[in-house]
């Protein structure tokens, strides 16, 4: 039915853009110089007064009718849901809208089947109304704004002030959401670190987050020493750093300096081809191509490689964060003037010595932004590191050895049915709010240098 009344009210919208066109074209006749809006105001005007408020209706109704639902189911049938508690309140509604729906795995009791065919009443009672209410919402704006039309109506500033509150709305949409992030990251971790210590969590030398299933169970006592994590984090951090930066922006440089316009222009979309491919293939190309062909080259010159090894990941991961340096970079070397380029040859440097003295300095800010911003989707990547890293966390940098990270172990504590009230699930959450503010430090850290440094030609 939500489906149905959101067709119904773009159908509306675009029928009042039409009469609210047409009508404007009728009365603005040939009064150009006093008609104050374009007839396309007029009809968007009525357009927005005709879906707008319908569809917040809507959205408030479909984000209410469940609750509102559910308590009247409950409050139906009287004492069969009076002494139960929240969970089986929950459970009991769960099989009710089971049954309603007629996935029914087992004879229902005489009290659901009841409340079953009551559920199906209120919801199809639910559903009309809010057609019957949308729609009626609807047809008066589509009313009101088509009796507004007139010589002197002010239908642009009134379709520029809807366009500023969408987007005020939508700032406030996006703010709510990342305060809603870190206030959930901060609770949780609260919790966390409620039941563990913080002084276990950051110094620890010992990670593994198992709780006892039993009560007299002897194994699994959970160790939340978090350094290992941090480290392999680390180790595949700097192995794809290592791999990406100089090959980013050598490759730069040679794009602004060196290579001609037909070269730049197949060389460098190649490039930024890297930066849309979609991570779990770069994890697929770790896994069948590159860990075997590692494991074979360790055979042949006589050393052991883990099959799940740091090199393995980091090497791909620095590959896909090729074109983040790579077109920063660019567009730094190319911020700076010919002129800068003229003067340093027109003194007597070499090409090489113009390029490592002149454009690189001047162009180290930008080049540095995006180094940091690549080093924080580094530390960030999950799927790469999933599917190619280690699971255990070891105290160990051997590149050739596997190692686990921070994003791994977030994956892995969330997977599964453990209930989000013990430790080993809230340690994800911990997790979380440690890389965050890592990436968000490297962030800030990134943007003061090229404020602070940036140069202006």
């Amino acid at each position: 039915m939500a489906g149905t009344v959101f067709l119904i009210l773009l159908v509306l919208a675009v029928v009042g853009y039409v009469a609210g066109l047409i009508r404007a074209r009728r009365v603005r006749g040939t009064a150009y110089r006093d008609f104050h809006s374009l007839p396309f105001y007029h009809g968007l005007n009525i357009a927005i007064w005709t879906g707008i408020p319908a569809l917040i209706i809507v959205l408030f109704w479909l984000l209410f009718q469940g609750a509102a639902v559910d308590r009247i189911i409950l409050d139906s049938m009287g004492n069969a849901a009076a002494g139960l508690d929240t969970a089986q309140k929950a459970l009991l509604l769960s099989e009710i809208k089971q049954v309603a729906a007629g996935r029914i795995f087992r004879e229902p009791s005489g009290d659901v089947a009841a409340a079953a065919e009551f559920y199906k009443a209120v919801i199809a009672n639910a559903q009309w109304a809010m057609l019957v209410v949308a729609v009626s919402v609807a047809l008066v704006g589509l009313g009101l704004g088509y009796k507004l039309i007139s010589v002197r109506y002010r239908a642009r500033h009134s379709v520029e002030r809807s366009l500023n509150a969408f987007m005020l709305f939508c700032s406030v949409v996006a703010i709510a959401t990342t305060a809603g992030i870190v206030t959930s990251l901060l609770y949780e971790a609260y919790q966390f670190f409620s039941r563990v210590p913080a002084h276990e969590f950051f110094f620890g030398l010992n990670w593994e987050p198992q709780i006892p299933m039993r009560e007299d169970q002897v194994a699994g006592a959970g160790a939340f020493g978090a350094v290992p994590v941090f480290l392999g984090t680390l180790v595949i951090a700097v192995i794809a750093m290592a791999v990406a930066t100089p090959i980013g922006l050598f490759s730069a440089v040679y794009l602004t300096e060196f290579s001609s316009e037909r070269v730049r222009a197949v060389v460098k979309p190649l490039l930024e081809i890297l930066a849309g491919i979609p991570t779990v293939v770069y994890g697929f190309f770790a896994v069948l191509t590159v860990a075997p062909a590692l494991r074979s080259l360790g055979d042949w010159l006589g050393f052991g490689v883990s099959p799940n090894a740091a090199l393995v990941a980091g090497g791909v991961m620095g590959i896909m964060l090729i074109p983040f340096i790579s077109s920063l970079s660019d567009d730094a070397l190319t911020a700076v003037p010919r002129s800068v380029r003229d003067g340093s040859l027109a003194l007597g440097a070499t090409k090489g010595e113009t390029i490592r003295k002149v454009l690189l300095p001047a162009a180290l800010p930008g080049i540095v932004g995006g180094v940091l911003l690549a080093l924080s989707r580094a530390i960030g990547e999950t799927m790469i590191v999933v599917m190619a890293a280690g699971l255990i966390a070891t105290m160990n940098v051997n590149p050739l050895q596997s190692v686990t990270t921070v994003t791994v172990q977030i994956v892995t504590l969330l997977i599964g049915d453990t209930s989000f009230d013990n430790p080993k699930t809230l340690a994800a959450f911990a997790l979380g709010l440690v890389l965050f503010v890592i990436t968000l430090a490297l962030n800030v850290v990134a943007l003061r240098i090229v404020r602070k440094y940036r140069e202006q030609y």
